[in-house]
């Protein structure tokens, strides 16, 4: 049959990779359907400019994979389903990258996912969301705060569709996986008590330029009312300056790399001197100075969940909990 795999000879992504990909996507457009017969190893070496030996690498994992099967003489042909997921997060961090890694490595063989991010730009994500209409087997989608969110989510069935991370906009029967940033943050920040009345003050750092929700402001002033301690919220982050005897809880990366430099240069040991405690656990942090204390939701249990809900019929509206981790920089 008459079929054009595009494949980047420059491309990172590695020939034969590029071409299972490619057989895939067909089978999940529905170009190819169960039972029709893929061309040669031959005639794709040639249409492709491929060796032989990377077209047989790509049948071989498609086979493996049950995808496509062989009868001796006759060749290559479709057995199994190719199923297209849209999974839309907000950025690139390394965070989202342990939801990301979860979520495909749960999903069988035969599921394409297909990453966008929305930068919290309300156009890009119309655009993502508006193009994928029909597309996907399922939607899988991170919020934000724009008004806008609801309608353009609207265009999508609901039965497909998985709301993730943040809980804004949504309804009450939509289907959700979400981290709590309010009464789980404050609940964490009573386990830290101890830790943190070692310190003078306790400063929440919370840059003008973030999107994280409003609600864990709210509940930092809730916690430091209830146990009458001294308090700052920092909105400038640029020129400011670490205090001794002063703990810091930040919701930005950026200032704790700031934090770092500067109890460098003021000879401040993080844990005595000041403390802090992020926002957000990531691969690198507890190997970050002598540990890095965190807040932080599971992402890989979200992207678990993400990707049950993929692969099963039923509907989903859980949380996922939030936890303290302490370690030497509080």
């Amino acid at each position: 049959m008459k079929i054009n795999f595009n494949i980047e000879q420059n491309s990172d992504i590695p020939k034969y990779q590029q071409l299972v990909d490619a057989i895939k996507n067909a089978i999940a457009q529905k170009e190819l359907i169960i039972g029709a017969e893929l061309p040669s190893v031959t005639a794709v070496s040639k249409s492709c400019q491929l060796s032989r030996d990377t077209v047989f690498k790509a049948y071989l994992i498609l086979k493996d994979q049950g995808v496509i099967d062989s009868v001796p003489s006759k060749g290559y042909y479709v057995t199994g389903e190719t199923r297209k997921v849209l999974l839309v997060l907000d950025t690139f961090k390394s965070y989202k990258e342990v939801l990301y890694h979860s979520f495909i490595n749960n999903l069988p063989d035969n599921f394409i996912t297909d990453v966008q991010f929305h930068h919290y730009n309300i156009d890009n994500f119309k655009t993502i969301i508006q193009n994928s209409v029909g597309k996907y087997f399922k939607y899988v989608v991170m919020p934000f705060d724009d008004v806008e969110v609801p309608e353009v989510l609207g265009g999508l069935p609901s039965d497909k569709l998985l709301w993730i991370d943040w809980n804004i906009h949504s309804k009450t029967d939509d289907n959700y996986v979400f981290q709590d940033f309010g009464q789980s943050f404050y609940n964490a920040l009573v386990e830290a008590k101890e830790q943190l009345q070692k310190y003078e003050s306790v400063h929440f750092v919370f840059p003008s330029y973030t999107n994280h929700p409003k609600e864990t402001e709210t509940f930092f002033r809730k916690f430091v009312s209830d146990f009458n301690m001294d308090f700052q919220v920092v909105t400038e982050t640029k020129n400011w300056k670490i205090n001794k005897n002063t703990a810091y809880i930040s919701v930005s990366d950026r200032f704790l790399g700031q934090f770092l430099e500067q109890c460098q240069e003021l000879n401040y040991e993080p844990g005595k001197d000041v403390g802090f405690l992020s926002y957000n656990e990531t691969p690198m942090k507890k190997f970050i100075y002598k540990g890095i204390s965190v807040i932080s939701t599971d992402f890989k249990a979200l992207g678990t969940l993400g990707a049950q809900f993929v692969m099963s019929n039923e509907s989903m509206q859980q949380y996922v909990p939030t936890k303290l981790t302490i370690r030497e920089s509080l």
